[in-house]
């Protein structure tokens, strides 16, 4: 009885992680393929394009503000409907120095300097509050836009579908001796996969929160004790019967974190946060067979969860091996004890001066599940501030 039992969570387990990391990409792309985006578009040039409202919450950012005003400001789109919100959450170093001084070069600048820590969530929500546009558009200090990337996003608008439009945010350097790489080749696939879930069902699961577009008609604040404020933004769009979908064509650029336990720190923290929003977007789950969610379980809820099913599928072959299983499942123990041990090597390689891509994948796949975890555990105890750091960044190193 007890090795049936252990070969259905062994079983089980295996197949909801594989579900979430190859089967459903795989699938999707099998039943997107052909299919088109929205067509229902603004013209480039016309009149009517709708005035924009750009929020941003910044918190210790003098390392790349400066650089992220012009980028932004720089656009083809027309800046007389244009209005940046900056909110700094008590800010220590230079930055309100430079967007007081870029004020004078921008009158599309709106700046509100919070005196005491308050979260991003609440810093966005008073932002929110003063801008009157039909269209907001929500970034980070460290994304940076291209000029066409907000008249990209604005496009779908004409569409009174849409609600909500996430940017394509690439990530244009990396380094051997980090992890950076693994994080492009992860914001990559997942570009793809937001893309595909918008052009299939209307239902992206989760725009970035660096870089997306929300009709102010289906925006609604996150509460002030949340930690990711875009999930929920995301799924209020979709739990209010709008659709949410990806751009492609609205590129803007990123730098990803190359150091591991900055990574692990925003992991965890995102985690914890993303808890927060399975517990309020539950409804959104049912009923199974709808797109939106096949895709809520299949791209966010088995994947938050993998840490859960890594550690129930080692527990349930660990029995079968005690109770006299077949030489597989010696080799698949074999296998879930020797996969995380090379972790170990690539440190060792690392230290030694040799970057080895597919190992860095192996440490980069549990480090970030081991984040996961940590994440779930904060949430079940609670989250207790909201409070943030900037993740260190390429641009301190001299962009």
């Amino acid at each position: 009885m007890m090795s049936t039992v252990a070969a259905i969570v062994f079983w089980l387990s295996l197949l909801l992680v594989a579900h979430t990391y190859v089967l459903f990409p795989w699938l999707l792309a099998l039943r997107a393929r052909g299919r088109l985006q929205n067509a229902q578009v603004y013209p480039v040039h016309t009149d009517d394009l709708p005035a924009v409202d750009i929020l941003l919450a910044v918190h210790n950012e003098e390392q790349v503000i400066e650089e992220k005003i012009h980028s932004t400001l720089a656009s083809t789109y027309p800046l007389d409907k244009l209005t940046f919100y900056i909110g700094s959450d008590n800010s220590t170093d230079r930055t309100h120095a430079f967007v007081e001084r870029l004020q004078q070069e921008y009158s599309q600048i709106r700046f509100r300097p919070f005196l005491q820590r308050t979260g991003k969530p609440g810093v966005m929500e008073a932002l929110s509050r003063e801008a009157t546009a039909p269209v907001l558009v929500l970034t980070d200090a460290n994304v940076f836009f291209a000029p066409d990337t907000l008249y990209q996003l604005v496009k779908h608008f004409q569409n009174p579908a849409i609600g909500l439009v996430g940017g394509n945010i690439l990530n244009p350097e990396h380094r051997a001796e980090g992890i950076s790489g693994q994080e492009k080749a992860y914001l990559e696939r997942e570009n793809l996969i937001k893309y595909q879930e918008g052009i299939l069902w209307g239902t992206m699961i989760g725009a970035f929160g660096g870089c997306f577009a929300v009709r102010r008609a289906a925006y609604h604040p996150a509460p002030a004790h949340f930690l990711v404020d875009d999930f929920y933004i995301s799924m209020a769009v979709l739990r209010d019967g709008y659709q949410a979908i990806h751009e492609l064509q609205a590129v803007c650029y990123e730098d990803v974190s190359d150091k591991l336990p900055e990574e692990f720190r925003r992991k965890a923290r995102i985690s914890a946060g993303n808890f927060q929003n399975l517990s309020v977007f539950g409804e959104l789950l049912w009923p199974l067979w709808s797109g939106r969610a096949y895709a809520f379980w299949s791209h966010k809820v088995l994947r938050w969860l993998t840490p859960l099913f890594l550690l129930l599928m080692l527990a349930a072959n660990f029995v079968l091996v005690v109770q006299g299983g077949s030489w597989f499942y010696w080799l698949t123990l074999l296998g879930q004890l020797g996969l995380p041990l090379l972790m170990a090597v690539d440190w060792l390689l690392r230290q030694a001066g040799w970057h080895n891509r597919l190992l860095r994948f192996v440490t980069h796949f549990y480090s970030m599940n081991a984040a996961l975890l940590v994440g779930f555990w904060r949430f079940m105890r609670g989250v207790k501030s909201t409070v943030w750091q900037p993740t260190q960044r390429f641009q301190q190193a001299g962009r």
